[in-house]
């Protein structure tokens, strides 16, 4: 069988988690041994077997950013024909996986990492480039002969946010994590060099600034935590200036009145990540939409309790009371997951982030219950072989309506 995955982030040109989801969901397929997998990914060629990258066409080097992704879209499409299935990931690559399916015949599998219709401020960033990339979603989603959402909270999110879909046809199949590359390694030389104190508690942040992680509902509530304990952000990758301008006062304004607030807005080295998720107290997930969280399996694998929103898949990996605690939200409907009451999710935030920073040997023991649920639930090998049962599945159908 030969599975072509199209995809927006492949190393070395990753930035958010469904950029390791690929990563990690390829090797696991490739592993198997009876899955041609062929990656087809933007950016400059990658010197790896079996992938080939997309640069942006110049003819549309001026044109909106939208526009630029249909390009390389049609650019990989070509490329498919031949496959047995296209798999593709994010609304950037929809529209590729879409036409490759008309133009080759093949059935198209799509995985749901995040949904245009929740994520209304991305009108910010890509202006009336929001309008193309919800065409281009809704368009691969319902014509897809699968739907991959990574959580059930995503999976019903897809159902309401595309009422047309067949339900039979949206499936989970959860992230994952490589729980030997993620685990808890102390390396205080590190931690130092980026400016804490890993003799001292800390509270740590992995993730983009945008809207969706929740990052200045994070430091409104970290005003209110003890004023020994750190605050760890490391957070870079601005959606847009607005966001990013938003976030850069609030952090002015936190460090007018605390000390211990260190912000790291490159993305670091995994190994510098894992320094720092191994010297913190716990770690917060303020985010007010999540499909799901990597971050918070990165985490739990490095033995860390967690601090998390519940909402979106975040209850589905996070056990409130055993892997950490689970901050509850009331949100409007219409998309943005706005806090109906935003002072009073930053109080429950700040609280929940105390308690865990009160009693460390109760934070230590979350951590421990963490790591051995992320090695038992959410491992890659089973993730590719739940995955590689959607494909079988869609071929069985396929070939039985023939």
């Amino acid at each position: 069988m030969r599975v072509d995955v199209l995809t927006k982030e492949y190393p070395p040109n990753i930035y958010g988690g469904a950029g390791v989801h690929v990563a990690e969901l390829v090797r696991a397929l490739r592993e198997r041994g009876d899955i041609d997998t062929r990656v087809r990914a933007f950016g400059s060629p990658v010197s790896e077997a079996g992938t080939e990258g997309y640069a942006d066409l110049p003819q549309l080097s001026a044109a909106n950013a939208a526009v630029r992704t249909m390009g390389v879209d049609l650019s990989m499409a070509g490329d498919c024909v031949g496959a047995d299935l296209v798999h593709s990931h994010t609304w950037y690559a929809n529209f590729g996986g879409h036409v490759a399916s008309l133009l080759g015949g093949m059935p198209h599998v799509v995985t749901a990492h995040s949904l245009e219709p929740m994520r209304p401020w991305k009108a910010e960033q890509l202006a009336g480039g929001y309008r193309l990339s919800s065409f281009m979603e809704r368009t691969a989603f319902e014509a897809a002969d699968a739907v991959v959402a990574v959580s059930e909270g995503m999976r019903q999110d897809v159902l309401r946010s595309y009422p047309g879909i067949d339900p039979e046809r949206v499936k989970v199949v959860h992230n994952g994590i490589d729980s030997e590359l993620w685990q808890r390694h102390h390396d205080a030389d590190t931690v130092r060099r980026h400016g804490v104190d890993p003799d001292g508690k800390a509270v740590v942040f992995v993730g983009r600034i945008t809207r969706q992680k929740g990052l200045p509902y994070l430091l409104r509530a970290a005003a209110q935590l003890p004023p020994d304990v750190q605050l760890v952000l490391c957070a870079g990758a601005p959606d847009t200036p607005e966001i990013m301008a938003e976030v850069e006062t609030l952090m002015d304004q936190l460090k007018a009145t605390r000390d211990g607030v260190v912000w790291i807005p490159e993305m670091l080295p995994r190994a510098e990540v894992i320094a720092l998720l191994s010297a913190a107290t716990v770690f917060a997930c303020p985010s007010i939409y999540e499909p799901l969280g990597i971050v918070n399996l990165e985490a739990m694998a490095c033995e860390l309790a967690v601090v998390a929103t519940a909402t979106g898949g975040i209850p589905e990996v996070v056990v409130d009371g055993e892997t950490g605690w689970l901050v509850p939200i009331e949100q409007k409907q219409d998309g943005s997951g706005i806090p109906l009451d935003a002072d009073r999710f930053v109080d429950d935030l700040a609280a929940a982030l105390t308690d865990a920073v009160s009693d460390t040997g109760r934070a230590e023991a979350m951590g421990v219950a963490g790591r051995r649920r992320a090695v038992e639930s959410f491992s890659w090998s089973s993730i590719g072989e739940q995955t590689h049962r959607v494909y079988a599945d869609v071929l069985a159908r396929r070939a039985a309506s023939a």
